[in-house]
């Protein structure tokens, strides 16, 4: 999504790769085991450093999970890099996934949202900013600062325009 829009993207794999780096997107997968990563190759703090410093980090669906302060369950314990607490698995298994339209903060057009296996965010604290919600008010995109999550994947929405937010967002052009 990123090669579209013409900007560069590199895979973070050391500590080295994540200093090259203005923003950061932690992807969607299963949040045991990217928290398991991030914990055994020593990122955490260095994630914490660079935000310190400017970076800005979107999580989406599982990468949501990881970046959040709490969780409704025990595993895995999250980063606390945005005041929210999430809940995981929230609209069931992998046969419940779904597709709906959202409005979205910041982006003129409505976008699809594309829900698997996805989180809810069920608290926020005030300083966070909700960017999209369903129709019944369930919180599915926040951002705090240069901190966003979102609940689906829009990188298979075949639009990309939550990259673009994010990209205006890593550019404070938000």
């Amino acid at each position: 999504m990123l090669k579209t829009l013409s900007i560069e993207s590199s895979k973070v794999k050391t500590i080295s790769d994540l200093n090259n780096v203005d923003g950061l997107i932690i992807p969607g997968g299963e949040s045991t085991t990217i928290k398991k990563l991030i914990d055994r190759y020593g990122f955490e703090e260095p994630i914490k450093e660079k935000i310190s410093h400017g970076m800005s980090v979107w999580g989406t669906c599982a990468g949501l999970i990881c970046i959040a302060e709490k969780l409704s369950d025990p595993y895995p314990i999250p980063m606390n890099l945005i005041d929210a607490e999430i809940s995981r698995n929230w609209f069931g298994r992998q046969v419940d996934s779904f597709e709906t339209d959202l409005t979205f903060k910041g982006i003129k057009n409505n976008i699809k949202g594309i829900f698997i296996r996805a989180p809810i965010v069920k608290k926020i604290s005030p300083n966070v900013e909700i960017l999209s919600s369903l129709k019944d008010g369930t919180i599915v995109a926040i951002k705090q600062n240069k901190i966003m999550g979102t609940s689906f994947h829009p990188e298979l929405s075949g639009t990309t325009a939550v990259h673009e937010y994010f990209i205006r967002l890593t550019k404070n052009e938000n």
